[in-house]
């Protein structure tokens, strides 16, 4: 396995951030962060992700683009429980939210202790 270059390493956590911050104002009542810091970071990931390869970054890389996605993907598939009524919409966007958080805080721990996710 070969070891990840800073440029690599630094974008890694960047991109980390990034999500965490996005997720959390997701979460948290209140709180609101721009659909662009999920963007930044995702394209970054697709950016870097070639260089990763090899290494157990490569392993975060796959794990960000594949959360973004499936969690994109679930904010679809539920949306017309908004039309419903407010509050399964809510309670099903929430619960998404709290999963992306959850995948994000996983990766960010495995990614300090230098392992693949």
């Amino acid at each position: 396995m070969s070891t990840p270059t800073d440029t690599v390493k630094a974008v890694s956590w960047v991109s980390y951030i990034l999500h965490f911050v996005v997720a959390v104002a997701a979460v948290v009542p209140g709180l609101h962060a721009s659909i662009l810091l999920l963007l930044v970071a995702f394209i970054a990931d697709l950016i870097f992700k070639g260089d990763a390869s090899g290494s157990y970054q490569e392993s975060h890389f796959g794990f960000r683009l594949r959360s973004v996605v499936i969690a994109g993907l679930l904010y679809v598939v539920t949306l017309p429980l908004w039309l419903l009524l407010v509050l399964p919409g809510w309670f099903a966007w929430g619960l998404i939210s709290i999963w992306f958080l959850y995948r994000i805080v996983k990766g960010m721990l495995a990614l300090s202790d230098r392992r693949a996710v």
